[in-house]
């Protein structure tokens, strides 16, 4: 390594010759002698470390937002919600076994993420240390890697977002494992009302998509930190209408008399007033917490003006008009 020092004074006062090129590459720090650094070549950071200002690799020592936090908590949902919906698709209506099932997804996806939390730095805590998200192309520095002589390419490709990228990767690798240790035997116990053939059908489905998910993380973990509170809400309200709308209620009684509606609709509730806070993220309280009474908006419409588009009605009415 040709090594550079430099007395280690101000950020501002640090100058660094060669200049570093490209947007992601910095100088390593080989020691610290007293207000004297010494530093490497121009080149990749290690793991857990990004550039500052003046190209200098230093050591993630932050801790995420909340917006961070909810953008982990929204991609810990992911497969939970996934698991549910396939669960509760290949269960069946007499199946008894699908609130068993629904309860070992929920401490799978929670047991995976706190293992995550435990293993991730610092070793045994539920904090995390990270980098913060300074812009998009923070999520892909692959793609800023430089070409000085427009034949060589110096490959300086590393975590700017340390832990946000990697984290999620391993929290859907505990998932997947926990999934295959304890719901196989499970489904093989309780799920007697299914068939051979149908009981295993949520497992496989979740062989399907978590490497969808995977696949979703690395290629567009950037613009999902981004436009997650936006897809929650828009999801949210598309998935309630069409549930209302396939399970013909009509009124506020046919949620009273079947609790698994009023389940389904209070969960829907809870994703759409999680939406709201990520796109607030309460950083005033007085003006964000009143948003939050616009959550039960949407289904109180849908239910005060089904009755007036139902198909047959209007089908009765226009032809009662010819």
């Amino acid at each position: 390594l040709s090594r550079v020092t430099r007395p280690a004074l101000s950020p501002a006062a640090v100058d660094i010759q060669p200049a570093c090129l490209g947007l992601y590459c910095g100088r390593t720090v080989l020691s610290v002698n007293g207000s004297v650094e010494t530093y490497g070549d121009c080149g990749v950071c290690p793991r857990g470390q990004r550039t500052d200002d003046n190209k200098i690799c230093r050591e993630c020592v932050g801790s995420p937002d909340r917006y961070d936090w909810l953008y982990l908590g929204f991609m810990a949902m992911l497969p939970l919600v996934l698991h549910w919906f396939f669960i509760e698709w290949y269960s069946g209506k007499k199946s008894s076994s699908a609130l068993l099932q629904h309860v070992t997804a929920l401490l799978e996806c929670g047991a995976a993420a706190a293992v995550t939390l435990l293993l991730s730095d610092p070793v045994g805590s539920l904090h995390i240390r990270s980098c913060s998200v300074k812009k998009l192309s923070d999520w892909y520095t692959m793609l800023y890697n430089p070409s000085p002589d427009y034949i060589t390419t110096v490959h300086c490709t590393h975590e700017a977002v340390y832990p946000l990228y990697t984290i999620v990767f391993i929290y859907y690798a505990f998932c997947l494992v926990l999934m295959m240790l304890l719901r196989p035997l499970l489904v093989k116990k309780i799920a007697c009302g299914l068939g051979r053939s149908d009981r295993f059908k949520s497992i496989y489905a979740a062989l399907y998509f978590f490497p969808i998910l995977t696949v979703l993380q690395a290629v567009g973990g950037g613009l999902l930190y981004y436009a997650f509170p936006y897809i929650i809400l828009v999801l949210s309200l598309v998935t309630l209408a069409v549930y209302m709308s396939a399970s013909e209620v009509e009124f506020f009684k046919d949620l009273l008399v079947r609790k698994k509606r009023l389940i389904v609709l209070f969960s829907h509730w809870l994703l759409h007033a999680y939406g709201i806070i990520s796109i607030s993220k309460l950083d005033k309280l007085e003006q964000d917490l009143p948003l939050l009474a616009l959550v039960p908006a949407p289904a109180l419409f849908y239910l005060m003006t089904a009755k007036y588009t139902e198909p047959s009605r209007i089908l009765s009415e226009g032809g009662n008009g010819h």
